[in-house]
């Protein structure tokens, strides 16, 4: 690729790579509003006259000095990867749907049918190889205009053909700071059965999930999820905390509290997700008197089963687990901690020692708690208690150093007495230094020995 804007050099090529076939091409939908928005958009959509896209398509591939397209005959559709961005050629078509299934039985048909099949009305715009951007169905640009989200054909059908539609929706919504036209939110009741498997796969709903909670108003999202009914289906274990009152510092119930810490919680998909799901324990565990006790425990079991339905990634499903089963503990810190107390929570996070603070920046900050400066005394306490650490070695003894003083056979209990005298270590009640960490062993002996069991 040159130097030149992406967009008029990528005009310039589908001219060359039109022209031997004498064919009309197009871009369309995402890449046209985002410009007209002024927005970023990587990837472009080329839309082709008279069943074309292939043969463009394997021009365009020819003229860049890009890979031959990659196909998708039941599609109609070519991808070809031009540098960073990803051009996906299409001819135009028409798609018909069984009740079954989201993936459309297609054929060829005009440009016009093609852009009334597609999800919104700021989608169906089009851009010709000269860069002028035409309005073919007449309310694209007014909509773009009037910041609404609108399908060409009545929603209800739309969402029936793809439910995806319906997540996609919500997202387009938050992402580019946009209303959803009136019909939107009924038309969505009524389809959002078609949500479930095996109509839309759980990977694409984890796909938009990710995308919402990552967008600028996670909250706003997830309004509009529960608005159109959708989010019982998406994510029950949060629709059950609607209703379920707090008593103490907090201001909402445990929905409403929730939607709050996932919008103050930063934009990191760990530490949104268990903003997400730090509470979903509460309704299991409420008891007459306000309490919820072991609810970090429960939500840390319903967030794993939820994560897992899901398929996010073994990797994703632990960290927010755990960091779901110790949102507690930051915030119930107090400055009478002992720096033992300091160091042992850092010990328990590990890896995810920030993630949590930042998450219960975020649990305390949705809330009235009294007192929110407690949680910046504890971040300096364990930047101190970190530093500290650093400085510190771990005790210079060896497997077999324990061995011969303890008289012990190789095994899982030598692994566990190092992990206490690390501990002692860290702890600051036995100096690092290998005589030190030895005369403590001599002393302690059977006390250590007791770990061999």
């Amino acid at each position: 690729m040159g130097s030149r804007e992406p967009l008029t050099e990528l005009l310039g090529l589908l001219r060359q790579a039109a022209a031997p076939a004498g064919a009309r091409a197009w871009l369309v939908g995402g890449c046209v509003r985002d410009h007209l928005l002024g927005r970023e958009h990587p990837d472009y959509d080329v839309v082709v006259e008279d069943g074309l896209g292939g043969t463009v398509a394997a021009e365009f591939a020819r003229l860049t000095g890009s890979r031959p397209p990659v196909l998708f005959e039941r599609f109609g559709t070519a991808q070809v990867q031009w540098g960073a961005h990803l051009v996906e050629f299409a001819s135009a078509r028409a798609e018909s749907y069984a009740e079954d299934s989201r993936k459309p039985d297609v054929r060829r048909a005009s440009l016009e049918e093609d852009l009334r099949r597609r999800d919104f009305t700021v989608n169906t715009l089009v851009m010709d190889l000269e860069g002028e951007v035409h309005d073919l169905l007449g309310s694209g640009l007014a909509d773009l205009q009037a910041r609404v989200l609108r399908t060409p054909r009545p929603a209800a059908e739309t969402f029936r053909d793809d439910p995806l539609r319906m997540l996609r929706a919500v997202r387009f919504a938050v992402q580019l700071d946009f209303q959803l036209d009136p019909s939107l939110l009924p038309a969505m009741r009524e389809t959002r059965e078609r949500l479930r498997p095996p109509v839309l796969s759980v990977e694409r709903t984890a796909d938009e999930l990710r995308k919402l909670l990552l967008s600028a108003q996670p909250a706003r999202a997830l309004e509009f999820l529960e608005d159109a009914t959708l989010l019982e289906i998406v994510l029950p274990e949060l629709h059950a905390c609607r209703g379920v009152e707090q008593r103490g510092w907090h201001t909402a119930d445990v929905y409403g509290h929730t939607l709050q810490a996932v919008q103050l919680a930063p934009p990191d998909l760990t530490i949104r997700l268990a903003a997400l799901l730090h509470d979903v324990g509460k309704p299991s565990t409420a008891t007459p008197d306000g309490a919820f006790r072991g609810h970090e425990v429960a939500g840390a079991k319903l967030a794993e089963s939820a994560l897992t339905r899901l398929r996010f990634s073994k990797a994703v499903i632990g960290r927010v687990t755990k960091l779901v089963r110790l949102h507690l503990r930051p915030v119930f810190y107090e400055p009478t901690w002992t720096d033992g107390a300091v160091r042992r929570l850092a010990r328990a996070a590990g890896d995810l020692l920030w993630p949590l603070i930042d998450l219960a920046r975020a649990d305390i900050a949705a809330s009235a708690y009294p007192h929110p400066e407690k949680i910046e005394e504890l971040a300096a306490r364990l930047k101190q208690q970190l530093e500290q650490q650093s400085q510190r070695i771990r005790p210079a003894v060896s497997g077999a150093d324990l061995m011969g003083e303890l008289a012990l056979e190789p095994g899982p209990a030598v692994g566990r007495i190092k992990a206490k005298l690390e501990e002692l270590v860290l702890e600051g009640e036995v100096d690092p230094s290998r005589d030190a960490v030895l005369d403590y062993v001599r002393r302690h002996r059977d006390e250590l020995r007791s770990l061999e069991v």
